[in-house]
């Protein structure tokens, strides 16, 4: 519908698509519906060979003016993708909540290498939070969780304090994944999964904080608690 939109005042516009579907129903100008899992709008991370691929079938519909449009990306990914979440993985030896602060600062230097090996790029950046600051707004959460009437100076004014907890869940998860890439570039995705939901305090913390989300009486709350543990 945007796109539609930005059309009408003369930008011509061009869309990825997970799911044909909506597609269909919507009918935006010009639209590319790939076979890829949620998440993956482009293929395999770290493949930018295929992402461009993805790139160029999705502008090569800019061309076409017998709008609306709908391509497909024929190419299949050359291997499953596997959306996993905290209980798929044994959690007996992962340390507590506790040890999330702690963590973050150990991986701070991981982080930042990924960060420079990647020109910049990184889906940290959601909650507005730099990540130099991310053990205050684990104190709050761990705060929060325990259900005290917490406040976090770092969270925007433009944010409810939902918002803002999940959004600060969401750029934690980033931070690590990121972080173990630059630390151990050879492990796959099941691999990192493993080892975050598995092995760190940071999910022990993401879990007691979905925990409390999903057993509050706000339905405001309650909402944004799909997909943290995910």
């Amino acid at each position: 519908m945007l796109a539609r939109v930005f059309e009408e005042w003369g930008l011509v516009t061009t869309t990825i698509a997970l799911l044909a579907l909506p597609v269909m129903r919507v009918k935006p100008p010009r639209a590319l519906i790939v076979p890829f899992p949620y998440g993956y709008a482009l293929g395999r991370a770290n493949d930018a060979a295929f992402q461009h691929r993805v790139l160029a079938a999705a502008l090569d519909l800019v061309t076409r003016d017998d709008t609306p449009v709908v391509g497909e990306f024929s190419e299949e990914l050359d291997r499953p993708v596997r959306i996993l979440q905290e209980s798929h993985f044994d959690t007996r030896n992962r340390p507590g909540p506790e040890a999330a602060a702690n963590e973050v600062t150990a991986l701070r230097e991981w982080y930042e290498r990924c960060v420079e090996e990647n020109a910049g790029r990184t889906a940290v950046g959601l909650s507005g939070v730099s990540q130099r600051r991310f053990r205050p707004v684990i104190r709050f959460l761990e705060a929060w969780a325990r259900g005290e009437d917490a406040d976090c100076r770092e969270q925007p004014d433009h944010l409810t304090q939902a918002q803002f907890i999940r959004y600060a869940v969401d750029d934690l998860k980033a931070f690590a994944y990121e972080a173990r890439m630059a630390q151990r570039p050879a492990d796959d995705e099941a691999a990192l999964h493993e080892w975050f939901w598995g092995a760190t305090g940071l999910a022990a913390l993401i879990r007691v904080v979905a925990t409390r989300m999903a057993e509050s009486d706000d339905p405001g709350i309650r909402n944004y608690e799909r997909g943290l543990v995910r």
